[in-house]
């Protein structure tokens, strides 16, 4: 079977059936993306999948919509919006087509559906509301805030916007999926890690990556600090207690906040100390001596 048409509605779009098309243009680049309510499209045929528009979910007809009587749910109860069924159905094959290794397939699948798929189908059927002071950078608004302005008339408005919208949220999609193989690429490092830093409390890594994850699952609650090269200097790092927030494990000590260079290096006695964030989440060293010394005092101050 060939898929020549991909079929979503006209009008005004929002963030499901715009990840959807990320979707569904990956993995036919050359069908053509028809953006209309005309029953005539709408309509089941061999050689489209349809989505977002049909008033139907029948994934052996290739319909993908959610808006009917009885739309359908994940096994929790909670709704599917477009995206959801799309990429239910089509993501495996998405992962494949972006050359993600097999071995990591099932994990990356279901990673992103908990953690980027099912956010957009819960605020798109309404059962979740972004609040707060940035509920508006949310990324369904982002892509929404891409729509036409009310007074563009040109009769090519809509499609031009929703082009420029698709290619914006092809990114985030791509990102995202590039950001779960590199975590866990990363975990594998970081576990080597741990294992080296036996009962110690500083955990040396050899580049900066992702960490707190495989340090929570590998339960190394005794590691209180991270150091890790950069291209020209060291990072000091803490170690985030909790998943939200900025609460460390340990804080550098409060002598160091807001020093540089000499400041610093008077202060804490380490040559080579170059920079301490004034919220003692992060210092610089300047090469690994320097890094380690200054991780040690703030062990012993963490402790004491």
């Amino acid at each position: 079977m060939t898929i020549a048409h991909l079929v979503t509605h006209s009008g005004g779009f929002h963030a499901d059936e715009l990840l959807s098309s990320v979707i569904l243009t990956r993995l036919y680049p050359q069908a053509q993306l028809v953006r209309s309510r005309d029953e005539a499209w709408t309509t089941p045929a061999p050689d489209r999948v349809i989505y977002d528009v049909g008033g139907d979910y029948d994934p052996a007809r290739l319909v993908f919509d959610h808006h009917q009587k009885n739309p359908p749910l994940r096994e929790d109860g909670r709704p599917y919006s477009s995206f959801g069924l799309v990429w239910r159905h089509f993501g495996l094959d998405y992962l494949r087509a972006l050359s993600v290794p097999e071995g990591d397939l099932a994990a990356v699948h279901a990673d992103f559906d908990a953690d980027f798929v099912l956010p957009i189908d819960l605020v798109d059927n309404g059962a979740l509301s972004p609040a707060g002071p940035l509920a508006g950078l949310s990324l369904p608004k982002l892509l929404e805030s891409l729509k036409p302005v009310f007074d563009d008339r040109r009769p090519d408005a809509e499609a031009r916007a929703f082009d420029r919208a698709l290619t914006v949220a092809r990114s985030f999609v791509e990102a995202a999926i590039q950001n779960k193989l590199a975590r866990r690429r990363a975990a594998a490092v970081v576990m080597n890690a741990i294992a080296a830093a036996g009962d110690g409390r500083i955990l040396e890594l050899p580049a900066g990556m992702p960490f707190r994850s495989a340090v929570v699952k590998a339960g190394a609650d005794h590691l209180l600090f991270v150091i890790h090269p950069r291209e020209t200097d060291w990072v000091l790092a803490g170690i985030r207690r909790d998943d939200e927030g900025f609460a460390l494990r340990a804080d550098l000590p409060a002598g160091w906040a807001g020093l540089t260079d000499r400041a610093f290096e008077d202060a804490s006695g380490v040559k080579g100390a170059r920079f301490c964030h004034n919220a003692r989440f992060i210092a610089v060293a300047a090469d690994r001596e320097a890094a380690l010394a200054l991780a040690r005092l703030a062990v012993e101050q963490a402790e004491s």
